[in-house]
């Protein structure tokens, strides 16, 4: 006999599809990639325009969806190895690969249309985004660790394609916003890595840049943290066009990067994977946070 905390948990088959839908698309990690180019667009705006927002938004979900469906295609195999991924839809086989692949290309089709509705060349950096991470960065993976290096293109172009979206143009204030995030993938990432190492290698991904939790890994993510900090505050200098930070602004970014510093450096003393989650964490904080202080500095300024 059922009991009645079994029926309760027990999800109605539309509820699984809508769970599974969002796996395929990755729900949280395309509202990060959406609040990223938001953030841009609002520092790149003279005026903002809530339809360039809304367009702006809804193509961005589409990208990233469409990417992380593609991806979940062709690593289906590798998924179901995996702890953390065995349960994905189409790993487990509870969405077929003919389907997740339909969606995958009509988010594409959707997301480069609505983004050339915007302007063009957002829709251009948008469709490089998805080429880059399922054409270049996914089968890299399982065969040099530089695939992060490739992958972080990709994951550095959110936060200039808001400016992108508002100004259809490409000049020194987006390729300093894409520089922020790009050096900001690496300590992200390898820390993610560096928790999941044992899991990557049971589908024989290569995510740390030495192959193993080492002090020379994290060197490296000591040596990228330092050019994020750098490139955080570089626009207090004024030499980057359009794109302005206030002394306080600088030294608030410079604060939140030093946090990020301090846990990398501990990283590096203690070796394990309770120090990781920490720099995981105080990545994602600073991201948000660097992102918002940059957005509240240009309108108090």
């Amino acid at each position: 006999m059922k009991t009645a905390i079994d029926t309760a948990v027990k999800k109605s088959p539309f509820a699984i599809s809508v769970d599974d839908f969002k796996q395929l698309t990755k729900v949280g990690l395309a509202l990060s990639v959406v609040f990223s180019s938001v953030a841009g667009y609002l520092l790149g705006a003279d005026k903002v325009s809530f339809t360039v927002l809304c367009l702006l938004s809804f193509g961005g979900y589409l990208m990233v969806g469409a990417s992380n469906a593609f991806n979940q295609v062709i690593e289906k195999d590798l998924d179901a190895l995996m702890k953390r991924t065995q349960n994905r839809p189409v790993a487990s086989g509870r969405m077929s690969v003919s389907f997740a692949l339909t969606i995958a290309i009509l988010f594409t089709i959707g997301g480069v249309f609505t983004l050339y509705i915007v302007n063009p060349k957002t829709a251009m950096f948008g469709a490089i985004s998805i080429f880059l991470y399922t054409c270049v960065y996914t089968p890299l993976k399982t065969k040099t660790p530089l695939a992060v290096f490739a992958g972080a293109f990709p994951g550095a172009i959110p936060f200039m394609l808001g400016w992108v979206a508002a100004t259809n143009d490409f000049g020194i204030e987006p390729g300093t916003l894409f520089m922020i995030q790009f050096f900001w993938q690496f300590p992200h990432f390898w820390a993610i890595a560096w928790l999941l190492d044992d899991d990557y290698k049971l589908a024989g991904f290569k995510m740390l840049p030495t192959g193993k939790r080492d002090g020379a890994t994290v060197l490296q993510i000591i040596m990228y943290t330092i050019w994020m900090i750098l490139a955080s505050v570089f626009p207090v200098t004024g030499l980057t066009g359009d794109l302005h930070l206030s002394v306080p602004a600088a030294v608030l970014v410079a604060f939140l990067g030093m946090i990020m510093l301090y846990f990398a450096f501990r990283l590096y003393n203690n070796s394990d994977k309770r120090t990781a989650r920490n720099l995981m964490l105080a990545s994602v904080i600073y991201i948000s946070l660097m992102q918002i202080i940059y957005v509240v500095d240009k309108f108090l300024s």
